[in-house]
């Protein structure tokens, strides 16, 4: 196994927790409510997230929609994205983005280990003044964008939400980010008590190994059983063959990772375990509905509807 492995195993995991929470009763009762009561988008991301938080999200802040359709600022807002994660530990953190308007993570946590985020902002603390529209204008002038028409007009439209209520705001997701903790501790032991041990000894074999070749043989006896044994409770256990489920687990790693603009498709194939782009361009499209290349085009048309929107 080599090291980078290890991060990648461990970020498919989280991203797969919070998709179970994304999908939860709890989260989608909240989300509604604190939508209608905020007027502000709340998002649930895993730690690593290629795209702009609430991107296409209700009540998307306009600015950033449109920042979203421009490489150059897209950039900007992806680095300021990241170094808000970056810095976020084990309590909520709040940052101003280059371009004035300020966000804030609220860590979800495993036990000791952050899982993912709460997201919310992109928001003015405070009545803009003339200095303020300066600073945004500069920068976006650094990425060659002019501070006029339907872009200053998103920007000065901006939600202003006071310091001291938008303090509370992040108080009442802390509260909510450990109910969502709680949740997610909850699953995961429930989950490990009734999954069978060779079977989860399985999948952590298979996601510490997902980027090198794996064979039935050594991944049986990775779980302690028969190869005969161990196909037959793995398939009764996950309803997948065991080629299907490593296929499905890199996949699920390839999907991820696409989602970054600068990473090609051959490059993202071959690095979560493919040994040929044929094959992984033919699963994929047999798993998820459509190339890896229709998969991206697709983004790109959602961004642009936003755009005309």
């Amino acid at each position: 196994m080599t090291d980078a492995a290890l991060p990648s195993a461990t970020n498919n995991a989280n991203k797969q927790l919070i998709d179970t929470l994304l999908r939860s009763r709890l989260f989608r009762d909240y989300e509604s409510v604190f939508t209608k009561a905020t007027g502000l988008p709340l998002a649930l991301r895993p730690l690593e997230y290629w795209q702009l938080e609430h991107h296409q999200k209700t009540n998307e802040n306009r600015f950033c929609a449109l920042l979203a359709e421009r490489p150059a600022t897209l950039a900007v807002c992806l680095q300021s994205h990241a170094e808000i994660v970056q810095h976020t530990g084990a309590t909520p953190r709040s940052e101003t983005c280059p371009f004035g308007l300020t966000e804030t993570a609220v860590p979800v946590r495993l036990g000791e280990e952050t899982i993912g985020f709460l997201r919310i902002g992109q928001v003015l603390r405070r009545l803009a003044i003339e200095s303020d529209k300066t600073r945004a204008a500069a920068k976006l002038a650094e990425c060659g964008v002019p501070f006029t028409g339907g872009i200053r007009k998103a920007w000065e439209t901006t939600p202003i939400i006071p310091k001291d209520k938008y303090s509370a705001i992040v108080r009442l997701l802390t509260f909510f980010a450990e109910q969502l903790s709680a949740l997610i501790n909850q699953i995961v032991l429930e989950k490990q008590n009734s999954e069978p041990p060779l079977v989860r000894k399985a999948r952590e074999y298979i996601e510490q190994h997902k980027m090198e070749p794996l064979s039935l043989a050594a991944v049986a006896q990775a779980s302690g059983a028969s190869v005969f044994h161990f196909c037959k409770v793995f398939k009764k256990t996950t309803g997948l063959k065991f080629t299907e489920y490593v296929g499905r687990v890199r996949l699920e790693n390839a999907k991820t990772q696409l989602l970054n603009p600068n990473r090609r498709i051959s490059e993202v194939a071959y690095d979560v375990g493919f040994q040929s782009l044929t094959q992984f361009n033919r699963m994929f499209k047999r798993v998820f509905g459509q190339s890896p290349t229709e998969f991206r085009a697709h983004l790109s048309t959602n961004k642009r509807r936003a755009k005309a929107a």
